[in-house]
């Protein structure tokens, strides 16, 4: 975990050991970090993305569901951006969307794209 700590440390800026945010958003494919919530939504997975977003406790993903609805090369992609081997992305993952999503919701304007599909969620 002190690695997984380290990381998520550093996403106030630059990151830690030149992990780019925006490098690393853009992994998650079309939509940066709204897109990946409405992917894994959609991909039948909206209770454990969506605890990851909100407050309180995240859910645990495997790596088989993650590579079931993103696919093997957009999870070794994301896995790449974050510096990891893609067999630890499903430990890792949940993390960084927690502290990608400060306050329980997706970054202001992404609200308004997902809160449908997620049940208003995200709304304000």
């Amino acid at each position: 975990m002190s690695l997984l700590n380290g990381i998520l440390g550093g996403l106030g800026g630059e990151g830690v050991g030149g992990l780019d945010i925006g490098k690393l958003t853009s992994s998650f494919g079309d939509g940066g970090l709204e897109g990946l919530v409405g992917q894994l939504s959609q991909g039948g997975l909206g209770d454990v993305v969506q605890s990851w977003v909100g407050n309180g406790q995240n859910l645990p993903i495997s790596l088989d569901q993650l590579q079931g609805v993103l696919g093997s090369e957009q999870v070794k992609g994301i896995a790449a951006a974050i510096g990891v081997d893609p067999s630890q992305i499903a430990d890792m993952l949940p993390g960084f969307i927690d502290q990608l999503t400060p306050g329980g919701k997706l970054p202001d304007g992404v609200g308004d794209a997902v809160s449908g599909m997620l049940g208003g969620l995200f709304k304000s």
